[in-house]
């Protein structure tokens, strides 16, 4: 699933250190971890991507396919999908699992990075 939101990048297991972790200390960037082959992955990536976009720039989203990324999965302790976790400064900030609506999306920001991403 491409995106065509410049705020929204695919990242693997050798370059999540550097493109999350590390990256996350210019920004809050959220990530998901979804699979093709779970349906509220693929309803929730439309939301994730319109809010991120609405944002302009200050959050970014990076998206981990999780069959071919199981390492970074079992590193997270994720026991579903989708699963999306906030980094900033290269701490996890908060994580939801499920699909939820962008303005659902919204108000969870605002409640685990206030002041961050703006509104």
């Amino acid at each position: 699933m491409a995106s065509t939101s410049p705020y929204v990048f695919d990242v693997d297991e050798d370059g999540f250190r550097e493109r999350v972790i590390e990256a996350s200390g210019e920004g809050p960037i959220l990530v998901d971890f979804w699979a093709e082959w779970c349906s509220p992955c693929i309803s929730l990536a439309p939301a994730l991507e319109r809010v991120v976009t609405d944002y302009g720039g200050r959050l970014r989203l990076a998206k981990v396919e999780v069959d071919d990324n199981m390492r970074l999965a079992g590193h997270y302790r994720l026991r579903g999908f989708p699963t999306v976790i906030l980094f900033h400064h290269g701490e996890e900030l908060g994580r939801f699992s499920g699909s939820h609506p962008a303005h659902w999306i919204e108000e969870w920001l605002e409640q685990h990075a206030p002041g961050l991403v703006g509104g």
